[in-house]
């Protein structure tokens, strides 16, 4: 019989998002965007750009309007952030669910997992570099042969 190899049973829920186990972030990650785009685009949306706040302008000076005077479409557009910090804070072991818990925003919780666990774009770079050297010097040593490599 062959061997599950995925980091969970033996299948995914439709309606429950991904779990983050703590490792495997990638395969996570992936499957966490696919996850929280079907249920509504504008989640998503949040996630990759700041959350909605409505705004008016006061005396030539555009202010965050208050809680009060916004209307339904403010409202449902404001909810995408407040979703998907729900959607996050559902599918986190509780290493992460600390690390992200006092983030105000999904995007910031986001980014803060995308650091943790894949590091920044400096250190990405440094690693492909450090992959490529290792490879550009990879040679077999006399006297071995491709078996023994």
């Amino acid at each position: 019989m062959a061997e599950n190899k995925l980091p969970f049973g033996e299948g995914a829920l439709i309606h429950r998002p991904p779990m983050f186990s703590g490792i495997n972030y990638q395969f996570w990650k992936i499957r966490m965007k696919i996850f929280i785009e079907s249920i509504d685009q504008g989640t998503w949306d949040a996630i990759i750009n700041e959350p909605y706040t409505p705004k008016h302008i006061v005396d030539d000076v555009q202010v965050n309007k208050p809680r009060t005077q916004w209307n339904e479409e403010e409202r449902r557009r404001a909810q995408y952030d407040c979703n998907a910090k729900n959607i996050f804070t559902s599918s986190l072991n509780m290493d992460d669910f600390f690390r992200v818990s006092q983030c105000k925003s999904a995007k910031e919780m986001w980014e803060v997992l995308e650091v943790t666990h894949e590091g920044t774009n400096d250190v990405k770079r440094a690693r492909k570099h450090a992959l490529i050297q290792e490879y550009e010097l990879f040679k077999m040593k006399q006297g071995e042969s491709i078996e023994d490599v």
